[in-house]
């Protein structure tokens, strides 16, 4: 199918970049967490819920099976102390000279007597199988939901992109093209974390913090008392933290959509720049841009470097709690030291995952507004309605304009009370001054664009009523500003069609007069044109685009002004392929050049919108008029 244009620069009447960089600025302000919205990202799971509901069991084991090993080491702990114990009993009171055989023989007993060292190895065996479980579970745990989110993000952004290449034009004509990258990419990658770094890491921590704090209570409640004294303040200090570090990642969004937009349209508009002489001023204002991106930033860096040491230090005020309380309940024998030993370890249960909820929960909060972009996106009502059920196969090629109206925007018309007639074969050309409503006539027939009254019918029926696919595939469009993608001469022609073989590409460039032109390139039909077509000539990518239209065989070409912009031998070059590719089908034309209309069946003369002239080569230039006035410019 053949791309059609977009609504030339100058015959558009509106702002184009307002809408799309205040679409930048949208998001999830004030939430954590959306219910609704997250209950669309999570339909992308359906198909992979086998794999979603064990990372779910596999994150709940993960925190029971830490919570054991503290335990575990504590028993261990009180083992050794008791060990310890009977040996000093032992050893108390005998003088040096005396320890001897007897001496090791009571301490060889101490260690293997009937029990403690079965129950040292238990224990000691248990928690290094509890190590390497707990490393397994882990290991596919996060295998398991990393693959889930990159999977979901897949999924979305194929069908984000679909829905990018439903659009109209309009749609483009006022969205920062670099902010559209960011939401296919960047705003995308954000989702995968709300799998492999948010959700099912805040059960997991959530949960663990719960099976801590009631075995912490159960084993002694006054040490588990002790040590969440801070807890409070812990809590305060991660609610400042979270909001601090939610404002940060709306500014870092923000500011990267900004950024993208800007490079990406600077950089496709360089030789404007350099040929201007901007350099230093675009410079200054991408400094702006890049000074605001980089704040956004060390907004989120400075909030992460004050909340850390605080989480460190409350840790250390928690494990002082703990020591200046806990050696009194050993001392007074309402402890032990493995209890001690194992409080310590809970505590360092207790505030990692606390600190890391904090973090979670901005990688959550992260998610959601890219979650919430790309929806916006995927909410957007910008397609062209397609309920036509007619086929387009059997196309004549017979065009009516019938009192037609259309305006970019609002009721700004830019064309007016528009009718013509092309009938099957005919050339009809459009002639006009700048922005008199040339090319927005043949976007209206391409359905590019969408008029706003009036009435065009092909072969008799209303455009809308044929299927949109069938209709473009009917309909090929040469541009003024051909648009050649990276890639070989031969896909740029078919453009990946492979209904198309190479055999019909030569037999149209020969039907065009390139194929002798192709065959001199490096590789031939195989040689890289490089982005946007940088090592051929304005004229090699007007052939090649005369190529890409005539390999398709359609029923009604349009050509626009493609010749307005190459030299004189390229401009015979195109004359010829312009007959050759015409002959048989309806065409229309669009010309500033005279001479490459003057075969024409009709000619209309457009101004402000409005057809004033209309009649071949000759009866208008018969006439005192507008086309005759615009030919004596061109010629005399």
């Amino acid at each position: 199918m053949s791309a059609t244009s977009a609504a030339p620069a100058k015959e558009k009447t509106f702002s184009s970049r307002t809408s799309g960089k205040g679409k930048a600025t949208v998001g999830v302000q004030g939430k954590a967490f959306d219910r609704k919205l997250f209950g669309r990202v999570f339909a992308f799971t359906r198909p992979y819920r086998g794999i979603f509901w064990w990372a779910v069991v596999l994150t709940f084991v993960l925190s029971i099976v830490g919570v054991i090993r503290p335990i575990m080491l504590g028993w261990l702990v009180d083992v050794a102390a008791n060990v310890y114990e009977r040996l000093f009993v032992i050893t108390e009171g005998s003088n040096w000279n005396a320890r001897s055989i007897a001496w090791a023989a009571e301490v060889s007993r101490a260690l293997i007597g009937p029990g403690t060292w079965t129950l040292v190895w238990s224990i000691t065996v248990v928690v290094v199988l509890l190590l390497i479980v707990e490393t397994i579970v882990q290991y596919y745990q996060a295998y398991w939901t990393a693959w889930l989110g990159q999977a979901v993000t897949f999924d979305l952004r194929q069908k984000l992109y679909a829905k990018v290449l439903s659009f109209k034009l309009r749609y483009f004509d006022r969205t920062p093209i670099g902010t559209l990258v960011t939401r296919v990419i960047s705003d995308i990658e954000t989702i995968d974390d709300i799998f492999s770094q948010g959700l099912l890491m805040i059960m997991g921590d959530i949960l663990k913090l719960l099976v801590v704090v009631v075995v912490m209570f159960v084993y002694n409640w006054k040490l588990a008392l002790l040590s969440m004294v801070p807890i409070p303040l812990l809590l305060w200090s991660t609610n400042i933290f979270k909001n601090s570090i939610q404002r940060s990642f709306q500014d870092v969004r923000t500011q990267v959509a900004r950024l993208n937009a800007f490079v990406q349209e600077h950089i496709q508009g360089m030789a404007i720049v350099q040929l201007f002489g901007r350099e230093d001023q675009e410079y200054r204002k991408f400094q702006e841009i890049n000074r605001e991106h980089r704040k956004a930033h060390i907004r989120g860096v400075l909030a992460y470097s004050i909340f850390f040491p605080v989480v460190e230090i409350l840790s250390a005020i928690s494990l002082a709690f703990l020591v200046w309380w806990g050696v009194r309940d050993v001392l007074a024998g309402h402890a032990t030291l493995g209890d001690i030993f194992a409080y310590i370890l809970f505590i360092n249960m207790l505030f990692r995952p606390i600190r890391q909820l904090a973090d979670r929960f901005n990688v959550l909060q992260m998610g959601m507004v890219g979650s919430d972009r790309v929806f916006n996106v995927l909410d957007t009502d910008e397609t062209l309605p397609d309920h036509g059920t007619r086929s387009a196969f059997d196309l004549k090629g017979h065009i009516q304009f019938k009192d037609v109206w259309f305006a970019y925007q609002d009721e700004n018309y830019v064309l007016r009370e528009i009718s013509f007639e092309a009938r099957a074969g005919e050339m009809i050309a459009l002639v006009g001054a700048t922005g008199s409503g040339k090319s927005s006539t043949i976007n209206i027939l391409s359905r590019a664009y969408e008029f706003q009254r009036g009435a065009v019918l092909l072969d008799g029926h209303d455009i809308k009523s044929y299927a949109l696919s069938g209709l473009r595939k009917s309909i090929s469009v040469v541009l003024q500003d051909v648009f050649l993608f990276s890639d070989t001469v031969h896909n740029n022609i078919t453009l990946g069609d492979p209904h198309i073989s190479r055999a019909e590409v030569i037999e149209a460039a020969k039907n065009v007069g390139a194929h002798d032109l192709i065959q001199r390139l490096p590789d031939g039909y195989d040689t890289e044109v490089r982005e946007r077509g940088s090592i051929l000539s304005l004229g090699q990518r007007q052939l090649i685009a005369f190529i890409r239209a005539a390999v398709n065989k359609p029923k009604v070409l349009i050509l626009d002004e493609a010749t307005s912009s190459v030299d004189s031998t390229s401009e015979q070059l195109i004359q010829q392929a312009t007959e050759s590719i015409t002959k048989g089908r309806t065409s229309i034309v669009i010309a500033h050049r005279l001479s490459t209309i003057q075969k024409a069946d009709r000619i209309l003369v457009l101004d402000k919108g409005r057809i004033i002239e209309q009649g071949d080569h000759q009866s208008l230039l018969a006439q005192d008029g507008p086309y005759r006035k615009l030919y004596e410019l061109q010629f005399r």
